[in-house]
């Protein structure tokens, strides 16, 4: 995959301005912790980096992609680069660190620098963690460790404190909806879970949460009904709104929904059209814009924004969303 440093630092520009201006100084760290949420490019810098280091056609720090060192790097069957990752939701054993270690004792098969990368690095456990760490305290000259997590804090502090921390940060809300996107999430959601959430992880599981869908469609039939059937809204927070959420976590979801409704609505009346997330009902929306000021839908934000805060007090939740929905219709 042709992927440029120059493509990389458009999206994390601090990570790769530090790793290309070691590179150019000839002073790599032996041991990098990479760490930011999903999707956010952190493998994707290893690889190039990996790249950097072998690429026997190299430009200043950039790999040429075509030769066979990078070719290699990119089906991961190069010698002197290891790409671990475990089983999808395994622990990393001391027997597979010690196997890496067996590893890294080897002189490169066709060099003297070798590079590792270690994914999901938080899930080792507390001896395979404390194994890896006497190698970290004694490194080899031209031995790089990569360990990459989106869990830092679950990283045992001694081998933190021992490797130098590049921090990736999140996706920009139109990079994450377009990845969504990518993977078969429709726009109206992706755009929905992009603005609550800035992890991919997170946003492509709650895309992909039937309740999602549904907690969208319930949320703009309240918004209609508020406008056009007002004595219809309690009967539907009675069959619709609480068979649908059945806990505090599912309920602060759709507050959280109506709290992006009024942010598209107060987007319409300061003509930034192209921030709405509900785009889909823009006809709707602009039903509401009419009906409501800047200032009355402020204060609906904060009606809802109080209704959490009950939410979280242990309030029953019943009575939390009959309160909130019964000042929002008294505007």
């Amino acid at each position: 995959m042709k992927i440029s440093w120059t493509d990389l630092k458009k999206k994390q520009s601090y990570a790769v301005t530090l790793l290309v201006n070691s590179l150019k100084k000839d002073r790599l760290s032996h041991a990098y912790i990479f760490e930011g949420s999903k999707g956010t490019g952190k493998v994707a810098v290893a690889k190039t980096l990996a790249k950097t280091l072998f690429c026997s056609q190299l430009d200043g720090a950039e790999p040429c992609h075509e030769c066979r060192d990078c070719r290699r790097i990119d089906s991961n069957n190069h010698p002197d680069v290891r790409i671990f990752s475990p089983e999808s939701g395994k622990s990393i054993t001391i027997e597979q660190i010690e196997q890496l270690l067996k590893e890294f004792s080897y002189r490169g098969s066709e060099s003297k620098r070798r590079l590792f990368v270690i994914e999901h690095a938080n899930r080792m456990t507390q001896v395979a963690a404390n194994r890896l760490l006497k190698f970290i305290e004694e490194p080899a000259e031209q031995e790089t460790v990569i360990l990459i997590t989106e869990q830092l804090q679950q990283m045992l502090p001694t081998i933190v404190s021992r490797c130098q921390t590049v921090s990736f940060k999140p996706l920009l809300s139109s990079e994450l909806t377009h990845k969504l996107e990518e993977n078969a999430v429709s726009k109206s959601l992706a755009k929905l879970a992009s603005a609550l959430t800035d992890d991919y992880e997170t946003a492509y599981e709650m895309a992909e949460d039937e309740l999602f869908a549904q907690a969208r469609k319930l949320v703009i039939q309240l918004m209609e009904e508020v406008l056009d059937r007002p004595s219809q809204v309690f009967l539907t927070i009675h069959e619709k709104w609480s068979p649908l959420f059945k806990d505090r976590e599912q309920m602060e979801l759709g507050l959280d929904l109506f709290l992006l409704w009024f942010r598209d609505v107060i987007s319409l009346h300061l003509k930034k059209d192209e921030q709405v997330i509900f785009a889909q009902e823009r006809e709707l929306l602009g039903r509401y814009q009419l009906r409501y000021t800047v200032q009355q839908v402020a204060r609906q934000m904060e009606i809802v924004l109080e209704a959490k805060k009950h939410l979280n007090a242990n309030v029953n939740p019943q009575l939390v969303i009959e309160h909130a929905v019964l000042k929002l219709q008294e505007g």
